[in-house]
Order: C-alpha cells, then sequence, then structure tokens
C-alpha cells in the first residue's frame, strides 16, 4: 500500500499542514476522504495506513479523528413504526 493509493487527493496530508485547524473540520475533510476509498478496499486498513504516516502528530484533531474511525459503529436500534405510534 503506497500514500498515493491511500490518499491519492492528499486530503489528509493537506488537513496536517492547516494551522488552526479544528476537529469539525477534519470530520469533514475525513467525510470526502471516505467517500473516495474504493469500495472493494477496506476503510479500516486505510486509516490504518494514514495513522501509520501521520499518527506521531498526536495532539493534532485528524489524528483524533482518524483514531474514532476505527472504533465500530454502534448497532441500528429499531425506532418508530406501527407499535410507538399506537398503546397498548
Amino acid at each position: 500500500m503506497e500514500l498515493k493509493d491511500v490518499d491519492p487527493k492528499g486530503l489528509i496530508r493537506e488537513s496536517y499542514n492547516i494551522e488552526g485547524i479544528t476537529s469539525g473540520e477534519c470530520r469533514s475533510i475525513f467525510l470526502d476522504w471516505a467517500l473516495g476509498v474504493p469500495a472493494a478496499a477496506d476503510p479500516k486498513d486505510h486509516v490504518r495506513f494514514l495513522l501509520g504516516t501521520y499518527g506521531e502528530a498526536v495532539d493534532h484533531p485528524m489524528t483524533a479523528t482518524l483514531k474514532e474511525a476505527l472504533n465500530d459503529a454502534p448497532s441500528p436500534k429499531r425506532r418508530g413504526g406501527r407499535a410507538a405510534r399506537v398503546s397498548s
């Protein structure tokens, strides 16, 4: 795996170069990056590669965003539907 394959537009690289970038801006950049990950690829492998490349910037908000991306998504819970509208 090479950096040019994982971050072809350089979005993540550039986020580390923006002085004073906020965590919200990092999440927005990350979302744009994530939409470009090929469907056949495992996004977590790409995130691990990026952390290995840029992870030494421990206090950077993009590092925190990348670490959060490795967490599993919470299980969806059923909400709404007829049972929620009709009282017994």
